[in-house]
């Protein structure tokens, strides 16, 4: 993929466009010197970057301009228009700027200019093939929000317990802020960081390669003097020490702790299958464990109708196996998503050759098979379990730390415990959103806390305020859900998802709680946005 030319489209902006053909807040995709450049004015400012959103090459020209930011359509990453840096995951690399001229009536673009870390990109390897990652991020100052939650001093030394979404963008941003003290990211898993979402989509499908995966090289973290522990977990917190001892005997001590332990899946009980290999999906390991199984196997059987149950049937349907989703509920993503998206997705994946077996759950599997409660018995060479997920949340509560539905924190991310934060899927936190303390176990939150948490650590006193987001992806439609509502009055539908077009709503009174949209990627970034600024309500006429 790196190796291809990019598609130029739209006029050659180093030859000069009108000034007044972009109005404020307006972008105009466009090349110069054989590169897309994205064009965009705020005020009387005219900046130019690279068009294509560096996390999955989003097309930036169809995103929205916010003040001197820009957001991308897909993933709703977000960077700065004046300096290219990557502002807001899940992007992780600044984009490439261009020198702006004004000449009279008409505004050229000029010069290149290299994102800041470039000269070390060539030090990541294999890993600079993949569209997500490669070079380093360059520092770039986040204002503080008031009323810090800690002194505004740097710690001695941070450890960070977990190196998935939250703790490795934690560890990224320390260094990006200038934090020049140890860090220490431990996890168990061997080959964490990773990109996780794309362990059940295009990896698991076969149309990524494993090269792709990997968020960051060895040597990201050897330049940046970041301590990566893969292979040995966290054993034991103690806050009173401020030491953390490893499953190793080593004992690490700390100034700043953040503790980002995630989730792990749901296990189904072990009488139910006996001796046979179920698999789930939660690392790289599972990935290729059900990668190597499928090459093997002409029927699979997917237990649950959750969107890793689906992820998985679609991309094993794209590996030509014959596929079974078996599920308790009547109707796939009700709960999350409601009938009519639930709807819709069942009918895509029967489309693909998917047979849904709804409102039944599994008696028996053994070797050959999968045994319905009915009766009906549907022959299975590979089995996969996505029945949901159960928090880590061990080691916080060993530590003493308080919890409800995961790690108790404050809107700074800081646990019961000072000096210690918590977050990814385990935190539980103060939405300012809804009013309510929630949980989301989805990759951009996590990475956006990791964010807020490492900035706390440096005494930023930065509330995380930040809307929910995730997408999910099925063969050609992905859906985009912005907010968060875990119950509501009603769902308000604008257009069809069977046309692959149209924004559902979901209410409570008179305010829009949280948004899916298929095919309108940019409705899904306005309804961010007027999430963050408050205007539920007005949201709720906009949509209606």
């Amino acid at each position: 993929m790196s190796d291809q030319q990019p598609q130029l489209t739209g006029p050659d902006l180093s030859e000069g466009v009108r000034a007044d053909s972009l109005a404020d807040g307006a972008t105009l995709a466009g090349h110069a010197a054989g590169e897309p450049v994205l064009l965009a004015r705020y005020g009387d400012e005219y900046f130019a970057v690279g068009a294509t959103c560096t996390h999955y090459s989003g097309p930036l020209a169809e995103g929205i301009v916010v003040g001197d930011t820009v957001r991308c359509p897909w993933h709703h990453a977000c960077f700065s228009l004046r300096t290219g840096d990557a502002l807001r995951a899940p992007a992780l690399r600044p984009l490439p700027r261009w020198t702006v001229e004004r000449r009279g009536e008409l505004v050229f673009v000029t010069e290149k200019i290299e994102p800041r870390d470039a000269e070390l990109g060539s030090l990541l390897g294999a890993s600079a093939a993949s569209p997500l990652l490669a070079s380093p991020i360059p520092a770039s100052p986040v204002p503080a929000s008031p009323g810090a939650a800690r002194p505004n001093r740097h710690p001695a030394s941070v450890v960070v317990i977990g190196a998935g979404a939250a703790g490795s963008a934690a560890a990224e941003t320390l260094r990006r802020e200038g934090y020049a003290g140890p860090i220490t990211l431990v996890d168990g898993d061997p080959d964490a960081p990773y990109d996780r979402p794309n362990l059940s989509k295009d990896y698991l499908a076969g149309s990524a390669p494993e090269e792709w995966i990997p968020l960051r090289s060895p040597e990201f973290y050897r330049e940046r003097g970041i301590d990566l522990r893969r292979g040995v977990r966290a054993a034991r917190i103690e806050p009173g020490t401020k030491r953390v001892t490893l499953s190793d005997g080593f004992s690490l001590p700390y100034d700043a702790l953040l503790v980002a332990t995630g989730a792990e899946p749901a296990r189904l009980p072990t009488p139910l299958y006996g001796g046979r290999r179920m698999h789930y999906l939660r690392t790289l390991a599972d990935s290729r464990a059900i990668i190597a199984a499928a090459g093997e196997a002409r029927r699979a059987v997917v237990l649950g109708a959750s969107f890793i149950g689906l992820e998985v049937a679609a991309s094993l349907r794209a590996r030509g196996l014959d596929v079974h989703v078996v599920a308790p509920e009547s109707t796939p993503l009700e709960r999350v998503m409601g009938r009519e998206i639930g709807d819709f997705v069942r009918a895509l994946h029967e489309e693909h050759g998917v047979v849904f077996h709804m409102a039944r759950t599994a008696s028996a599997i053994d070797e050959k098979a999968v045994t319905l409660g009915s009766g009906e018995v549907l022959p299975a060479d590979l089995v996969v379990a996505g029945v949901g997920a159960r928090l880590s949340t061990e080691l916080a509560a060993q530590a003493g730390l308080a919890q409800g539905k995961g790690v108790h924190v404050s809107e700074y991310l800081e646990t019961s415990a000072p000096g210690v934060f918590a977050a990814g899927d385990i935190a539980y936190w103060p939405d300012p959103h809804t009013g309510e303390r929630i949980h989301v176990e989805h990759w951009v939150v996590a990475q956006r806390q990791g964010q807020t948490a490492a900035r706390n650590m440096l005494g930023a006193g930065e509330r995380f305020d930040a809307v929910p987001f995730f997408w999910s992806n099925h063969y050609d439609a992905a859906i985009a859900y912005v907010g968060h509502a875990e119950r509501w009055d009603r769902i308000d539908v604008s257009g069809s998802p069977a046309a692959r077009d149209c924004t559902v709503a979901f209410r409570q009174g008179d305010a829009v709680l949280a948004m899916a949209t298929i095919g309108r990627d940019r409705a899904s970034l306005e309804a961010e946005l007027a999430m963050e600024r408050g205007n539920g309500r007005a949201l709720a006429t906009a949509v209606s």
